[in-house]
């Protein structure tokens, strides 16, 4: 169970506090019975109220260090490009991605579409709408748990994660001219 106060990752919702936690009252159709948590979108309006013992998903926000070492892999993940034409196929594979509640395939997920966008726009070829309606999906899920993780405005976490994987890319690169040098 989580306490008040914490950050969570629901469902495909995006990340909420928990506000309170117990019965709920004046709400027609819950169980006075059971006991609920009571959470608050973080980037969005709005109340939620669901059992805590429900079997939708909910974790705890990864913590700094987590989204830092997330960052740290983010260039070696691999991207898993889905080819198909067909929409169902499309839309059940990205669904399928973010059924996972995995910040690495939602990071799979992004840089799938965007690789596959650049071979569309290479060949002459138009960007498909489901694939940037996932992309933007799987972004808005990524970037809402790093800006709480991180402390970083959502609306500046592509370019702070941008410019770690870049600084982390001149690293490499000095490292390995040190190395040279050494030789």
């Amino acid at each position: 169970m989580f306490e008040k106060g914490t950050c969570i990752v629901y469902g495909t919702i995006g990340v909420c506090r928990v506000e309170e936690i117990g019965p709920i009252k004046g709400i027609s159709g819950s169980d006075p019975g059971k006991v609920y948590y009571k959470l608050k979108p973080v980037r969005s309006g709005g109340t939620i109220y669901i059992p805590v013992d429900s079997k939708v998903f909910m974790r705890r926000v990864m913590t700094k260090q987590e989204a830092d070492d997330l960052i740290h892999q983010m260039p070696s993940i691999s991207e898993e490009v889905c080819n198909s034409r067909d929409q169902r196929i499309l839309n059940e594979h990205y669904k399928a991605s973010l059924r996972m509640h995995s910040c690495e395939e939602l990071v799979r997920l992004i840089k799938s579409v965007y690789v596959k966008n650049r071979r569309l726009i290479k060949s002459g070829k138009k960007v498909g709408k489901t694939d940037l309606e996932y992309r933007k999906k799987a972004e808005n899920l990524l970037y809402d748990e790093l800006s709480v993780s991180l402390e970083v405005p959502f609306e500046q976490v592509k370019r702070y994660v941008e410019n770690q994987v870049k600084n982390m890319g001149k690293e490499r690169t000095a490292a390995r001219e040190v190395a040279q040098e050494q030789t």
